[in-house]
Parts: structure tokens; sequence; C-alpha cells
């Protein structure tokens, strides 16, 4: 079984960086099919096209000063110089003083930001990441999503929190971004593997591989991938009504990119899985476990039902999670999202701070028995209970979450 000798190696041997579309992605797939021939299993790549850039030059001056950036991959490339505003809320009020100008952006660049900084004509824009009570000077490496552009491009850079900080403090004037990148068409990979059953029902397990440019993803998400395999070796030897899709994801952090390429180009199956089991950060040293449903609510109750059986605390909702559970549901198949979700200051994501430190790998074969014997109930269900319907609160929270309508909250 997935025992913490084992979990520990699997931790150690991926303990490298691995974005969407790079060699060490494609490394870690070849160690993911690795793991499941070891298992008697047999895996297979799947290919799917990436937006892909090589950048050559992002440099940031403000009034003068050169300051320390990772340019947007899929920004384009050129040169602009404009008045410097910062904008923390995108309020028609600010978004009137952004036309010509670079804007210093709050938060995340999501669909609907970026839009709005379109439609107010700015010139450009600058984010910032990492925390202002941190020692590192860290910056992360973001990019324009495709979807999110829709190909209409302004340059971008992203900058370290405390530089950011520094700017407003100083009231700066003016700013220049360089740009100079190479785009190009690239490919991620998803690693299927299957476990047939009596039926041609399926329960397809999802969990990305991939991380982000400054993280070795133990938690977040390896940990996830390490759960499949535990719950594949789980149901080896046991009956299994419906069969389990083990669906290992690429390109994640980068917008979901494995799970939607495997929707897309699978949609005519899709009508034969009755459930999506999604694993997205657990075996945290700390953190409490939760179960994200993205169904009928019966589904909520269900989970919480079992896991107190178990003896095992679980706090359970009707939601959407941001993980590869969520194209799934978009197509109409009930998803539940497992995690153990720790608090900022126990286990963090999107950084360096993300590493075997965090990790318990006694704690991770507990969340692997609980969602184990949560399969092994489905997988053998006589009847399957979840209803294959999309409840239409969810449905609105898939069209917000998708960029297809603005959040009327936000």
């Amino acid at each position: 079984m997935m025992n913490i000798e084992k979990i520990d190696r699997i931790l150690r041997d991926t303990a490298y960086i691995r974005t969407g579309g790079s060699a060490q992605e494609l490394a870690c797939a070849k160690t993911l099919i690795g793991e499941c021939e070891k298992l008697g299993l047999t895996a297979k790549l799947e290919s799917f096209d990436v937006p892909m850039a090589v950048m050559h030059r992002a440099r940031l001056t403000v009034d003068g000063q050169q300051i320390p950036c990772k340019g947007y991959l899929c920004a384009g490339s050129g040169d602009i110089e404009a008045e410097l505003v910062y904008a923390p809320e995108l309020t028609p009020c600010a978004l009137s003083t952004c036309r010509g100008k670079i804007v210093l952006l709050d938060g995340y660049l999501g669909y609907w930001k970026y839009q709005d900084i379109l439609s107010s004509g700015a010139a450009g824009f600058i984010t910032y990441d990492g925390n202002a009570n941190y020692a590192d000077e860290d910056i992360d490496q973001r990019e324009l999503r495709s979807y999110v552009s829709k190909g209409e491009k302004r340059l971008g850079v992203n900058i370290n929190a405390k530089a950011a900080i520094e700017l407003v403090r100083s009231g700066a004037q003016r700013a220049r971004i360089t740009l100079e990148q190479d785009e190009f068409m690239g490919q991620s990979h998803n690693v299927v593997c299957e476990l047939p059953g009596e039926t041609d029902e399926w329960i397809v397990l999802t969990a990305h591989y991939d991380s982000t440019s400054l993280s070795t993803g133990a938690y977040d998400n390896m940990s996830g991938c390490i759960g499949l395999l535990g719950v594949a070796e789980a149901m080896l030897n046991k009956p299994r009504r419906r069969g389990l899709r083990l669906i290992f994801c690429g390109s994640e952090e980068r917008g979901l990119l494995g799970s939607k390429a495997y929707c897309a180009a699978h949609e005519t199956e899709l009508s034969n899985v009755a459930l999506n089991v999604n694993l997205d950060m657990i075996g945290s040293i700390m953190g409490s476990f939760n179960a994200i449903c993205t169904s009928e609510e019966r589904l909520v109750h269900f989970i919480e039902y079992s896991a107190s059986i178990q003896g095992f605390s679980l706090k359970a909702r009707q939601d959407i999670y941001s993980s590869d559970s969520t194209p799934f549901a978009d197509k109409g198949v009930p998803a539940v999202s497992f995690a153990r979700n720790a608090t900022a200051n126990t286990a963090t994501i999107h950084n360096s701070y993300d590493t075997l430190k965090v990790m318990s790998a006694a704690r991770l074969a507990q969340d692997i028995d609980l969602i184990s014997t949560f399969v092994e109930t489905m997988t053998n269900a006589r009847h399957f209970p979840v209803k294959r319907c999309m409840p239409d609160r969810m449905k609105d929270k898939l069209d917000v979450y998708l960029g297809r309508k603005r959040d009327k909250d936000a």
C-alpha cells in the first residue's frame, strides 16, 4: 500500500520546478508513468498545445531607476513609456484615470480585470506578488493567458510587493516597460491510466502535476498525484463495478489547461463519466480537510456522514474549486475536490515556500485512506447515487469563474 516510505520517496524524486510545457514537466510526467508501471498498470501521454514564450529582455524603469521585474510571457514585445498610476480598485472613477498610462494593479490579473484596463485605454500594466514582511525578493514569472487577452495584448511586468510599496510611497511619476520575447506554440501533457470495471461507466480521478515558476510543488500538487497513485493501489485487487480513469493533468497552474484539453478531446466520452474526484493539496502537516462538491447538494451530506462514520474530521460544501474539477463540472459531470487547506502562515502555495517542509507523509497516507474508501463506495454502488445534473447555482458560479459573466458581488 501507499506507505510513508513510498510517499517520502516520490516527494523527494519530484522536488523540482516543473512549469507547464517545460522539459521538467515532461520529465515529471515520465516519472508518474513509471510509478504507474510499478503498480502493474499501463499509462500513456496525451499531448496538447500550449502557448509558450522565451523572454530575452524584461526591463522596468521608474523615474530613471531600474526596478527588478519579470516580464509577462505571451504579452508581446515592445517598448512603452508613460505616466504611472496606481489603481487598487478598478472602479469607473479609477478607470477614467488610466487612459494612455501604465497602471499598477493590486491582486491577480484575471479576465475581467484585464478587460477593464483594455477598455480604459491603458498603455501597459504592472502587477506584484510576494509578501512585504518576508525577507526574500522573489518575483513570480507570470503570463498573459490567451483566454484572458483574446489576442489583444498590452506590455506588462511583475515585481515584488516591497518594490510596489516603495513606488506608491515615493509617489513615482513615470514608467517605462521594455519586453523582448519569442512566442510560439509548445506542448504539455496529461498522463492517463485506467483500471477497467465491469460496466462502461467510469469514475475519473484527477490531480495536476505541474508547478508554478518559484515552487517545487510538494503541497501543490505532487500530494494530489501521490493520492491518485494511492487510490489506484488500494483498488488494484478489489472488485470494480465502474472503471477508474486516472488523469495526471499538465499545465493546471496556467489556467486548468490540461483538464480543459482532456474534456475537449474526449467530450463524447464524458457521458459515461459518473463522477470526477479531484485531489489538489492534501497531506500537509497543518490544515483542515475539505470536500468541495460541484454537484447536487446531497453529495455534500453523504461525504460528511461517511467521513464521520470513519472518525475522520472533514468539512464539505457545495461550491466550485479552482482546480481540474471545474472543466468536468462545466461539461455536466458531477465533481468533488478533496483538499487539506492550511492557513497561509503554515503552508503557502505558488511561491518558494511550497516544499517538503510543509508535508507529512503520515497525514497524506490518512487522507488517501479516506479518499480510497469514498472511491470504492462510489465505484461499486449498484445504482449510482449522484444525479448527473448541475444545479443552477453551480452553473452560475461556473459562468463567473470561467469569465462568461461578471460576478455581481465583486
